[in-house]
């Protein structure tokens, strides 16, 4: 039975702390639920089970993207034919795509285990000389950031600029203010743009090389550009958000964390469960291109649907009664964390190594680890949930 009387309210900083009886009531009583608009937004939809929210993610003709992610009024990233390849609907999309998608394959990010594995023990080394610290700042969110750098080709002595101009584009990302002077987008364009000249006389093994090695014909610059944005904004606070949550999640049931120590073979499927639970993107957003009918309820043509991973990811009606519990074991068929479809994040194997490796490395060295959940804050913005801060102690 439908209750129209629970409302749904944009998360943000602290109220990111526990979502999910919200979550709940509306999956159970409200699965197409309307919120109206404000001086910032106009009125969207939320849908919050599973299967929608599946059938969604898949159904490119119908839900676009090419109105933006977001439900804010008049925050797309408007940057011409730089437009990053997640604003792009097929075919354009799919065109895109292909051109990048074997730098993203399993094989692929096996190459970059070495790098990622050294500077995961060298940071974990840190901390347990140092009795313990905050291991976001030390650990979570350098991570990424380095992997990033490193896929792009970024010179190390280049890597403290492109560390702040991160912070500012996913900070801007977060708050739909991308087109903010300040949010460090031109000053990144800028920089890719001087750098693929670079990589014409000097090329490398990152993707930039790679893309620029195809031809101008195939690839033009403006789409490299726009490549590189996308690896910025998607493959950063993301992968924070993963591994600060996971690390809560099994800091909170040691029991589970004891079977993943003792057999660190389960550690690739764990990532999968944890990656389910955390789904670091809690929700973006599309544009209905047509009428769409759904439990009983008209979503009307032109109208922007959030779809609720975060919410979806925990749908008893996918996962079973136990569907907001942590097992390890669990190995899901089916999850919604790198969305779906034609859209299914191109980074999805570059996150599960760093989530693999981060929990290989982090209970091989210290399995009984303490940290304060309680006293984590949580970033400002709707749509990555994700930690500040979590306070860390070798035991």
């Amino acid at each position: 039975m439908l209750d129209r009387s629970i409302q749904y309210e944009l998360m943000s900083g602290e109220s990111w702390r526990d979502p999910y009886p919200m979550y709940r009531s509306l999956r159970d009583h409200d699965p197409v639920h309307y919120v109206e608009g404000d001086s910032h937004r106009d009125g969207f939809w939320l849908l919050s089970r599973f299967d929608d929210v599946f059938d969604a993610a898949r159904d490119t003709g119908v839900f676009s993207s090419s109105s933006g992610l977001t439900v804010e009024r008049g925050t797309g990233v408007d940057m011409g034919e730089a437009s990053p390849i997640v604003f792009l609907d097929p075919p354009d999309h799919t065109a895109f795509r292909r051109l990048v998608s074997s730098g993203f394959t399993p094989r692929q990010v096996s190459t970059i285990e070495r790098a990622v594995r050294s500077f995961v023990a060298e940071r974990l080394e840190g901390l347990g000389d140092a009795g313990g610290g905050d291991i976001v700042t030390e650990l979570f969110k350098p991570l990424p950031s380095f992997v990033v750098a490193h896929y792009l080709g970024v010179p190390l002595e280049d890597r403290c600029r492109f560390d702040r101009w991160t912070d500012q584009i996913v900070a801007a990302a977060a708050q739909g203010q991308t087109d903010d002077p300040e949010s460090g987008i031109a000053e990144l364009l800028e920089y890719f743009t001087d750098l693929i000249q670079r990589r014409r006389i000097e090329p490398g093994g990152d993707m930039i090389s790679q893309l620029i090695s195809m031809g101008e014909a195939t690839v033009p610059v403006l789409w490299i550009l726009g490549f590189a944005f996308t690896m910025v904004t998607g493959g950063n606070d993301t992968t924070t958000g993963l591994l600060g949550g996971s690390t809560a999640l099994l800091y909170h049931d040691p029991a589970q964390r004891r079977r993943l120590a003792e057999n660190p073979e389960m550690i690739p499927s764990a990532v999968e469960e944890l990656l389910r639970l955390t789904s670091p993107v809690q929700n973006l957003a599309r544009t209905t291109t047509q009428n769409v009918e759904l439990h009983g309820t008209t979503i009307p043509k032109g109208s922007k649907v959030l779809l609720g991973y975060g919410a979806a990811n925990r749908d008893e009606r996918e996962f079973g009664k136990s569907a907001e519990l942590l097992e390890v074991g669990r190995n899901p068929s089916r999850i919604l964390t790198f969305g779906y479809g034609a859209h299914h994040c191109l980074g999805a194997a570059v996150a599960r190594l760093q989530g693999r490796v981060v929990l290989e490395e982090l209970l091989s060295r210290f399995p009984d680890y303490v940290v304060d959940p309680d006293r984590m804050e949580y970033a400002t913005g709707n749509y990555v949930r994700r930690p500040l801060n979590l306070a860390f102690s070798p035991s």
